[in-house]
């Protein structure tokens, strides 16, 4: 199962939406930067080098524009910047310009990864298609945010939707407003908390966004390990999408709920093992056949306890059970109780079948 988009497809919006409902492609798994490059272009385009080699479909930045999306009242989240007086300033420093995020979609696409950027402004949505990206990726906090979702749902790309801190009255309006084009529409579980404990993963609102929506569904995980992940996995997510950092003591919001480029990698392998035992189910039956040798490595014959002499009518006491499996198996020991011998047997010998009157 392939685990890298495929060049030929030229990473079109088309493909993207025949990846995101490709289940024999298997889940599409994006590795989000977000805020680790710390504004450093030269960083960001080492995490789109690391993202690929872990192995992973896509990558995801988040496309802000200061003055398009907040002010200097906007409050942190966690004041962890000692060089960002606001976290409008911390916006302000995490901006690229037009070419440079240029620059990053040809990279990516170079590296065979789907280039994706979540924008927090009309101003970035303008920016990003200028891009021709192939899909968007909608952030928790901006899915009430309808100007922005009416701008996506007309663009005629397929859209990500993640749901981290929405009502189901919240998360179905935008549905319908990004799905108003008739394009593929994904909803990802999401609970925005950094990190996010097991007991908030949600795995459960995989099968009720299935139900209810009749979409491919899938897992935005800020847990910070890799097993939120497998799980969603095994229960058949067609998006996984993580946060990616160098190491848990690089500077920035995100480092505590992120995978380092090495727990990608297993999540990634993790994930296409998962799929291929999914799609391979085992007939029990056919294996038993199958380990017929095994079997009878592992298995017990019935022998004799001691040396038997001819004429002798058998008691449990005179059996035993010993490897190898090649013999009358053990599971039939009951047959041979009261048969009489029609010859003498040793010590440790198994029975045969001709061995009675």
């Amino acid at each position: 199962m392939p685990t890298r988009s495929d060049e030929s497809e030229g990473m079109s919006k088309q493909g993207f939406g025949e990846r995101l409902l490709s289940r024999e492609r298997g889940c599409l798994i994006i590795g989000e930067v977000a805020q680790a490059h710390d504004g450093s272009l030269g960083t960001a385009h080492a995490y789109l080098e690391a993202i690929a080699r872990a192995g992973a479909d896509a990558v995801k930045f988040q496309t802000h524009i200061a003055a398009a999306e907040s002010t200097s009242q906007e409050p942190w989240r966690v004041k962890f910047s000692r060089q960002d007086e606001t976290r409008y300033d911390y916006w302000k420093r995490m901006e690229f310009s037009e070419e440079q995020w240029r620059g990053l979609a040809a990279h990516a696409r170079e590296l065979g990864l789907w280039f994706l950027s979540s924008p927090f402004s009309l101003e970035a949505v303008a920016l990003l298609e200028r891009l021709d990206v192939p899909g968007w990726k909608v952030g928790a906090g901006e899915i009430t945010n309808l100007p922005m979702l009416e701008a996506l749902g007309r663009s005629g790309r397929p859209v990500i939707l993640s749901s981290g801190m929405s009502t189901w009255v919240e998360l179905d309006e935008a549905v319908r407003i990004v799905g108003s084009s008739g394009e593929v529409v994904a909803i990802l579980q999401c609970t925005s908390t950094y990190p996010c404990p097991p007991e908030r993963y949600g795995l459960n609102v995989l099968a009720e966004l299935r139900e209810r929506y009749g979409r491919p569904v899938g897992l935005s995980d800020h847990s910070g390990q890799i097993y939120a992940g497998l799980a969603a996995a095994t229960l058949g997510a067609q998006v996984i999408e993580v946060h990616v950092t160098f190491s848990r003591e690089c500077f920035g919001p995100d480092t505590g709920s992120s995978l380092t480029t090495a727990e990608l990698r297993q999540l990634v392998e993790g994930v296409r093992t998962i799929e291929r035992a999914l799609a391979a189910p085992v007939d029990k039956e056919e294996v038993a056949r199958d380990l017929r040798g095994m079997r009878e490595t592992f298995g017990k014959s019935v022998v004799a306890s001691r040396d038997l002499e001819m004429g002798r009518r058998l008691t449990f006491e005179d059996l035993a059970f010993r490897k190898p499996g090649t013999g009358i198996p053990v599971a039939r020991y009951r047959e041979l109780l009261g048969r009489r011998l029609c010859r003498a047997i040793g010590h440790n010998q198994q029975f045969k079948e001709d061995d009675f009157e």
